[in-house]
């Protein structure tokens, strides 16, 4: 199976096309992916009976903290590795090709926001931005450069001026989007006092050790009150994927026309549930070409809708059965 055109990934307007392209994507990545192509042979499933999303046998999400899940040898773009507290193993993801990366993140951003180029980006990113070599960085980044506004920047610890600068912002009703991870968000908002009204506020989730866990609504209600906002909006994305999924507030989900969500029952990983039941999050990236398209995440979820989804939380690993199925020497 010849490599797929990645052009047409970003091309798909209609479920067919999607199905169509990745079945393309996965024979591919069967033949071409050692790692994947392992985990397919030990589930002694065949590649060429495989001809509907729901028989695509996905890869567990840890795969990619012990082996290199990647389609293509060196040399690479750049390694993307996950956030994590110390002593955590952290993720690997090989980037053959930063541009396709590039494609994906700013079409998507373009696909639910518009021209990035109205937006001034503020980056509240402490932890990644100490951390190194991660993939929302670099979006973000990325973003910053392509808005083309003088304001646009990473604000890591002077929060004087960031505060400073958004008070300017609104001042001058310039649209803004405030992109930060929670922790840092929550500490920045005891400090000063907003009536945001031109401004996007948008976590990416997580305390990273900072601060103790709680409930996204619980986050969104003190966030909200505290920037004066209606809703807090949501980016939802991992080191292991290129593609990002956003929420507009309520918690709710979409993906761009190239992902989708799909919902297994944590009992038996090949039986997928119906919109309103919570299970595990198999999630389906076709910009991910050069490395798997096909991830099972540890996060829950629930689909609503075909294109809209909700994240439940998390399970740990003695929850997942048939786990002893999930490992590859």
């Amino acid at each position: 199976m010849n490599l797929p055109n990645k052009d047409e990934v970003f091309k798909i307007n209609n479920p067919g096309d999607f199905t169509r392209l990745s079945l393309q994507i996965f024979r591919y990545q069967a033949e071409n992916n050692p790692i994947y192509k392992k985990f397919i042979q030990y589930l002694n499933i065949k590649p060429e009976a495989i001809d509907s999303l729901a028989k695509i046998p996905f890869l567990p999400i840890q795969f990619f903290k012990s082996h290199q899940v990647a389609t293509q040898p060196p040399p690479y773009d750049t390694i993307f590795k996950s956030s994590g507290t110390t002593g955590m193993t952290r993720s690997h993801h090989y980037i053959k090709n930063l541009n396709l990366y590039e494609q994906s993140f700013l079409k998507t951003f373009e696909f639910f926001f518009g021209n990035i180029q109205e937006y001034n980006i503020l980056a509240l990113l402490p932890s990644y931005i100490e951390q190194g070599n991660s993939s929302l960085v670099y979006m973000t980044k990325s973003l910053i450069k392509k808005s083309k506004k003088k304001d646009s920047d990473f604000y890591l610890y002077n929060t004087d001026e960031l505060a400073n600068t958004l008070y300017k912002l609104e001042e001058n009703n310039e649209k803004t989007i405030l992109l930060g991870v929670s922790y840092a968000l929550l500490d920045f908002s005891e400090k000063y006092h907003f009536q945001l009204k031109n401004t996007i506020v948008m976590e990416t989730g997580g305390m990273k050790g900072r601060k103790k866990e709680m409930l996204r609504e619980e986050l969104h209600s003190i966030l909200s009150k505290r920037f004066g906002v209606k809703n807090i909006y949501s980016e939802y994305g991992m080191t292991e994927l290129l593609s990002q999924s956003y929420s507009f507030g309520n918690g709710i989900f979409q993906t761009p026309p190239w992902k989708k969500i799909l919902i297994r029952d944590t009992e038996d990983p090949f039986c997928y549930l119906p919109n309103g039941k919570t299970g595990g999050i198999n999630i389906i990236d076709l910009a991910n070409i050069y490395s798997c398209s096909f991830i099972a995440t540890q996060d829950l979820g629930q689909k609503t809708d075909s294109n809209h989804f909700k994240i439940m939380g998390r399970f740990d690993h003695s929850d997942v059965r048939g786990c002893n199925l999930l490992i590859v020497s």
